[in-house]
């Protein structure tokens, strides 16, 4: 094993930039940066928390020859002011370096190019016993024991990043098996949401597998561009010193029209309030989301809109983009562009919330509770014309009736206001949308049908606009069996 010194000094800046403030999962998207700049087309990650535990990054791409591998395991091998191919990925030359030591001490890239294997390593315990920040070149002897090298020999190219000695990630946890497991599962989600524009890639992009053990990483889209009943809206587009940006705003479903699965992909345990605004993407990467960049409140009106802006990496110094790639802000120019989306967007998804189920293009919709403005404010009123409440009204006597206006009075005087805002703040669900949801509609439909006569023309007006009838109209499918069953039987 060659030694390749460094001076002396940088010794302590190796173990001060370990607490830079990565994150296990963005120390790997850093890596997969990479990666994907060097044109693979399928990324393992293989992490073993047992014996020697170690987390090894492998992917297919072109490969370094030893000129570049060393030139790249320097630190600040790159100029962050040079310009980069349009498709390149990273940004300071510390990605590669300082992900790795943030998760562990000892760091080893193997290369392979055209035939030529090279491989590097830099070991922290190694630089402090000997005092001097030492570079390793490893021989034949030391590639004996990586683990995963025969897969780069079967491709005939590609790179392993090899991180091992995981002091990071083991301080502190009495199991390492299950401390590791369980921050590589929170780093599956994070990186199918940070590359998901790759793992599923647009019309004319190449598509690219990531995989962690060999388990295959799903996309997760945050825009659920595939719902139908998402809202696309015009895409608008800028350009900034030459550079263009393009921005493209999406409207989500309301929480009732969302499966678990597909509310879990929305906001997931913090709810779709807070992953609203902006989501960046820097050559289609995702690189920080959730944020209005102050230009707007995080509000239940505007809780389901969210913002798709793509930036080329020529904007990367008006960004002020951060080492990581997890942060960054926008520059004057182009939070002027954005905030003319602001308004509009969240116009759309206020609508989506408050009107959810009110308008169709079949007809009228008849509301169980009607809206009323005055100058106290708001309040809500239960609709006495709905055919529901005016059947059984219709059955009462004259004091009876006016007993059961009275209990409607009160049960709008001491409507939940407070509790229904904080209700939909935490997304969830009315539990008159539970599995018995076809029975307790047959009992509303019967009560609206039970004193009229089969050929009554009342009876089949209200059959032809049942679906326009909450809470029928939210629940087309059951509906249409209802109506079935009741032309069928009179």
């Amino acid at each position: 094993m060659k030694e390749i010194q460094h001076p002396p000094h940088a010794a302590s800046l190796l173990e001060s930039m370990r607490s830079i403030g990565y994150s296990l999962e963005s120390a790997l998207a850093d890596l997969i940066d990479n990666s994907v700049s060097a044109k693979a087309k399928h990324i393992n990650i293989e992490f073993r928390p047992s014996d020697a535990p170690y987390i090894a990054v492998i992917d297919d791409g072109e490969g370094m020859s030893k000129d570049v591998l060393q030139g790249a395991m320097r630190y600040g091998s790159t100029n962050p002011l040079q310009k980069r191919r349009s498709d390149d990925m990273g940004r300071y030359g510390l990605g590669l370096k300082t992900s790795s030591l943030s998760q562990c001490r000892r760091m080893t890239v193997i290369s392979l190019r055209d035939g030529a294997l090279s491989a590097y390593r830099w070991d922290l315990d190694v630089i402090v016993e000997r005092g001097t920040w030492a570079m390793l070149e490893l021989d034949s002897e030391d590639l004996a024991d990586i683990p995963h090298l025969d897969v780069l020999r079967e491709q005939g190219k590609g790179t392993i990043v090899l991180w091992e000695n995981l002091d990071r990630l083991t301080a502190g946890e009495s199991s390492i098996d299950t401390a590791l497991g369980q921050q590589m599962d929170h780093a599956r989600g994070h990186l199918s949401l940070v590359f998901h524009r790759f793992i599923s890639p647009e019309p004319g992009r190449s598509r690219i597998s990531l995989a962690i053990n060999q388990n295959p990483l799903p996309a997760i889209d945050p825009f659920l561009p595939n719902h139908k009943a998402t809202q696309h809206l015009d895409e608008d587009s800028f350009t900034v010193e030459g550079s263009k940006v393009v921005v493209k705003p999406f409207i989500l479903p309301h929480a009732s029209k969302l499966s678990p699965t597909e509310m879990e992909r929305a906001g997931g345990s913090d709810g779709l309030r807070s992953q609203q605004g902006f989501y960046i993407y820097r050559n289609r990467r995702l690189i920080i989301w959730g944020t209005w960049f102050r230009l707007a409140r995080k509000d239940e009106l505007s809780k389901l809109a969210r913002v798709r802006v793509d930036i080329p990496n020529s904007l990367d110094h008006l960004w002020t983009l951060d080492i990581k790639k997890s942060a960054a802000h926008p520059p004057e120019a182009v939070r002027l562009n954005l905030r003319r989306t602001v308004e509009r967007i969240r116009q759309v998804s206020g609508r989506t919330i408050t009107f959810r189920g009110r308008s169709t293009d079949r007809g009228e919709l008849t509301a169980g509770w009607n809206e009323v403005l005055d100058r106290g404010g708001v309040r809500f009123d239960i609709n006495r014309d709905h055919p529901s409440v005016k059947a059984f009204s219709n059955r009462l006597t004259k004091a009876d009736a006016m007993a059961f206006d009275a209990v409607l009075t009160v049960v709008e005087s001491s409507f939940p206001a407070e509790a229904l805002y904080s209700r939909m703040a935490s997304d969830m669900r009315s539990t008159f949308n539970g599995e018995d949801i076809s029975d307790r509609l047959r009992e509303v439909a019967e009560s609206i049908f039970v004193d009229l006569d089969a050929s009554s023309p009342v009876r089949k007006t209200l059959l032809a606009t049942l679906h326009l009838i909450e809470p029928f109209n939210l629940h087309p499918v059951e509906t249409k069996k209802i109506i079935e069953a009741m032309e069928k039987h009179g």
